[in-house]
């Protein structure tokens, strides 16, 4: 299996792939982990941290779709590298004039976003270069660019109380230079890119019910996973009254479990079927953050429990990501904008939703409860569609049910 699938496509480009996303992510959600410290400078309510935190993941999912139409065009490799120069200028201005305000720092937040975008980016260089049997294993390794976000959770509050919060967007332009670098010499355009569509046939993939049931589904599982990992570090602070370096490792924790169960998943629905492993993953998750709702007494018992459900979430990041090209691989480029961009809007409404709920309730389990209630609905969801899906576009081979 190994073997074949390092010769089925195209290694170094892959590869290159995982690195650009891997970076992205850690930009894309840089603002969480600081947020403590972002906060009590600028004072914030808990609103406004909410929306902070939550304003990159809703420009991402925004912007997720225009790269991917710039994926048509242009091809993926351009794309990565006029994505990564922007998110570069505009760190590298924040760094040298300072981030004085909510308005200077939701600014920032903004084009923070289209770090986010290079899903959409990522996921079509790696996807055209690899057959239908590996589609999974690739999207999942690619995917599990996702593991930014934990180096943002690891390092980012540390080098805050070591440099202050305003160096870390400086200090984080060195990886990214670095990455511009490697992705600009080593990634390569698949020779087999379908050609660029017009407006119309790409509007046309609205008229799709399966399009709106993927994006859906990501909804629920990416923007699981990229809510926590925007609000964890708040919610350890708030809750336990952890100090930002520790809440920081404790959200780290989590979001490595998530990140690096996505390529699992990926090659577990490459065996047992997209369905039947993401009506599991649906279940789990909806069961965990339905019991840290309750607010668990010790934060080790909370750390468990989120780790467990992102764990979940990230495995159906692979999973529904292993469906989407069996059913839309002419489309793949702007289908994975489209499908990100529902994911990235998913992780916007969790993020914010956790700060509206503590500032109205005083707690975070209304956000909590309502975000474990889609994921059921998800559940639902699949089982209405299994069926169709297995006797009209051939998912009885890759979605076994």
């Amino acid at each position: 299996m190994q073997t074949s699938f390092w010769k089925a496509g195209h290694p170094p480009t892959l590869l290159s792939a995982f690195l650009y996303f891997d970076m992205s992510f850690m930009v894309w959600v840089l603002l969480g982990p600081l947020a403590v410290q972002i906060a009590a400078d600028l004072s914030l309510s808990p609103a406004q941290r909410g929306l902070m935190v939550a304003t990159p993941v809703l420009s991402g999912a925004l912007l997720r779709f225009v790269m991917g139409l710039l994926v048509d065009r242009i091809g993926p490799k351009a794309t990565g590298l006029f994505g990564q120069v922007l998110v570069i200028a505009a760190l590298a201005l924040a760094w040298g004039f300072g981030v004085d305000s909510f308005t200077q720092v939701m600014l920032l937040a903004v084009f923070l976003g289209v770090a986010g975008a290079s899903f959409a980016v990522a996921l079509p260089l790696a996807s055209r270069w690899y057959p239908p049997e590996h589609q999974g294993t690739a999207l999942g390794i690619a995917g599990a660019g996702n593991s930014g976000t934990v180096f943002a959770a690891l390092f980012a509050p540390t080098l805050a109380a070591w440099y202050g919060w305003g160096n870390v967007f400086g200090i984080v332009l060195l990886p990214l230079v670095g990455t511009l670098l490697v992705f600009a010499l080593v990634a390569k355009d698949s020779p087999d890119a379908p050609p660029p569509k017009t407006m119309k046939q790409y509007l046309a993939v609205f008229r799709e019910a399966d399009a709106w049931w993927f994006m859906f589904f990501y909804s629920v599982t990416f923007g699981g996973f990229v809510g926590l990992a925007s609000s964890l570090t708040i919610y350890f602070s708030d809750e336990y009254g952890l100090s930002p370096v520790m809440a920081g490792y404790f959200t780290a924790a989590c979001v490595f479990c998530g990140s690096m169960m996505r390529p699992l998943g990926g090659m577990m629905a490459d065996r047992v079927g997209g369905i039947r492993s993401l009506s599991v993953m649906y279940a789990v998750a909806a069961a965990f953050l339905m019991l840290v709702s309750v607010r668990l007494p010790e934060s080790w018992m909370a750390l468990v429990a989120f780790a467990c459900a992102m764990q979940a979430l990230g495995m159906g990041n692979g999973a529904v990501f292993q469906l989407v090209p069996q059913r839309f691989r002419k489309e793949m480029g702007v289908m994975t904008g489209l499908v990100g961009m529902a994911g990235g809007i998913g992780g916007f409404y969790l993020a914010s939703s956790l700060g509206l709920s503590k500032q109205w309730f005083g707690t975070y389990q209304m956000g909590l409860l309502i975000f474990a209630g889609l994921a059921l609905v998800a559940l639902a969801g699949l089982f209405m569609v299994k069926s169709r899906w297995r006797t009209t576009w051939g998912a009885a081979t890759v979605a076994r049910v």
